[in-house]
């Protein structure tokens, strides 16, 4: 039994239509796509589903299909960037913000971030070394937010004296901090 010798590419027309034409199918897609590069990156698709497909099927114009399959390649990258700018712009309108009419950035730049991380520290020390019970007024009420009777209840004291230890607590805090703020 003599063995079958395998099939080269240009045994098959589609392939060998291609080899032949790559430069000028190339070309095509450049004048229609605008990028020898997107081109190329086309022309290399191409190939890889020309060399992946069925060959049992006849093709009756191999030179027609083979541009027809470019231009659907072509045509479906378009499809997709189109896809994807209008994914970007949606998400870009749900997540900017403008001000007269002016997109800004949400971050706010990095001297500014760094700024404000060294004064969240300075304030974060300044808690800590205040006295033990207007420490903890000023943590529940303006840190975790609890109101002034809510604060009284869970510290077991009365409403007058925590906004006493509040109102303390701003105070040292202030004196402490305010020339800091204001460099």
């Amino acid at each position: 039994m003599a063995d079958k010798p395998s099939p080269s590419l240009t045994d098959d027309p589609l392939l060998a239509a291609y080899l032949e034409r790559r430069a000028n199918l190339v070309r095509f897609l450049a004048a229609r796509a605008g990028s020898l590069a997107v081109a190329e990156d086309l022309a290399q698709e191409l190939y890889l589903r020309l060399a992946a497909r069925d060959r049992a099927e006849a093709v009756t114009n191999p030179v027609a299909l083979l541009y027809r399959m470019a231009f659907n390649l072509m045509l479906d990258r378009a499809r997709g960037e189109t896809r994807a700018a209008a994914r970007e712009t949606a998400w870009r309108q749900t997540a900017r913000t403008e001000v007269g009419g002016v997109e800004i950035a949400d971050e706010p730049p990095a001297d500014e971030a760094a700024a404000s991380a060294q004064r969240l520290r300075q304030l974060i020390a300044a808690v800590a070394e205040l006295p033990p019970q207007a420490g903890r007024a000023f943590r529940l009420h303006k840190l975790e937010g609890l109101s002034h009777a809510e604060t009284a209840r869970t510290m077991g004291l009365s409403v007058k004296a925590v906004e006493k230890h509040v109102s303390a607590a701003l105070k040292t805090l202030t004196a402490r901090l305010a020339p800091r703020f204001d460099a």
